[in-house]
């Protein structure tokens, strides 16, 4: 009986290893044959420490000054995804930057792009993030006065966050199936004549509908202009480089944002 038990041991002790070693392993692999999100961008600034950063910027046709938007992307890092919606937006008149939040890590593989999202300090995404937002606002075609905060997943979680902590600088708030906040007085740097964009899926098992239920009563008790849709049948990350433009809840949603940042931003 003891052997038994003790080749039943063994064998689980194996079969963890197994499923430490396989994530790890993909982890370290990605890290060291993967691609580097500076393949998808054009523009590089540097922080307060002197370190580049890099970022993807699309501009419209003309002089401006443009109404402009701070694209951020998903917990996979700066992808080719984003050039495609930055150059998207750029051609409604938009002055468009998509910053590298990752400083160059890039992953299409969920164990590291866990790995990148627990790994990555906040200080240090919310510091890259409040420079690129600089950066672009300096722009000589830009109009700083009308400046959008645009982000998915990750990004929409930052792009929220973005905007109360850079409340002044920002006249609108797109968050995309991010994390939401849902106390009142969390939300107040909106009062001030901000508009908030929340779109979000029914079907999404990362962000619950009734927290983002409460985030849009708790915008509403403050009298915070915002618009906040939850699609039918739609889960996280519904909307891609590949579906904006087609019809669906990914087209409709994108369509929403068009004319919300028409009504908030542009004009």
């Amino acid at each position: 009986m003891w052997k038994i038990i003790r080749r039943i041991l063994l064998a689980l002790g194996i079969l963890l290893l197994i499923l430490i070693l396989i994530p790890v392993g993909i982890i370290l692999f990605d890290a060291a044959f993967g691609e580097s999100s500076t393949d998808y961008t054009n523009v590089t600034f540097e922080n307060d420490e002197g370190l580049t950063l890099h970022g993807y910027l699309a501009e419209p046709e003309g002089e401006g000054p443009f109404p402009s938007i701070l694209l951020i992307h998903e917990w996979w890092g700066l992808n080719a995804g984003m050039p495609v919606l930055a150059d998207a937006l750029a051609e409604q008149g938009y002055v468009v930057l998509a910053a590298d939040a990752y400083r160059g890590k890039l992953t299409s593989r969920v164990p590291r792009a866990l790995y990148l999202r627990l790994t990555t300090p906040d200080e240090e995404v919310r510091g890259d993030l409040d420079t690129a937002l600089i950066w672009l606002q300096d722009r000589p075609n830009v109009d700083p006065e009308r400046t959008a905060s645009m982000g998915f997943c990750f990004g929409g979680g930052e792009s929220l966050q973005l905007g109360l902590r850079q409340s002044e600088r920002l006249a609108v708030t797109v968050i995309y199936y991010g994390a939401v906040v849902t106390n009142p007085d969390l939300l107040t740097p909106f009062t001030d004549g901000k508009a908030v964009l929340g779109v979000f899926g029914e079907e999404d098992q990362q962000i619950f509908v009734d927290d983002v239920l409460e985030f849009e009563a708790a915008l509403n008790s403050l009298d915070i202009t915002n618009e906040v849709t939850i699609y039918p049948g739609a889960g996280h990350g519904f909307l891609n480089e590949e579906n904006f433009d087609e019809p669906g809840s990914a087209g409709d949603a994108w369509q929403q944002t068009l004319t919300f940042l028409e009504e908030n931003l542009k004009n």
